[in-house]
């Protein structure tokens, strides 16, 4: 059986009918296999993604593509400096 990549918000909607399950009593072996996880990626998923909103989860991620953005950004602009500089003293 092939791997599924869940997306952040499947993730955290999945917890949540974990968080259900569990508080009807059942035990976390028996909600992680209900929602179609195992116990061990359940524990994965709390630990990383427990306690996140929906809406925090997208504000995350837009957050993280513009920090790469910026990262991108700051090497171009080092590489520029880096060119003028060794032009300025006569390298090339």
């Amino acid at each position: 059986m092939p791997k599924q990549r869940y997306t952040t918000e499947e993730i955290i909607h999945k917890l949540r009918e974990a968080d259900v399950l569990i508080g009807q009593g059942r035990t976390v072996a028996d909600a992680s296999k209900q929602i179609g996880i195992t116990d061990k990626t359940y524990f994965r998923w709390r630990k990383t993604h427990g306690g996140l909103r929906i809406d925090q989860a997208k504000r995350l991620r837009d957050l993280e593509a513009e920090n790469a953005r910026l990262k991108k950004a700051v090497a171009e602009l080092t590489v520029d400096k880096i060119i003028l500089k060794e032009v300025a003293e006569g390298k090339f």
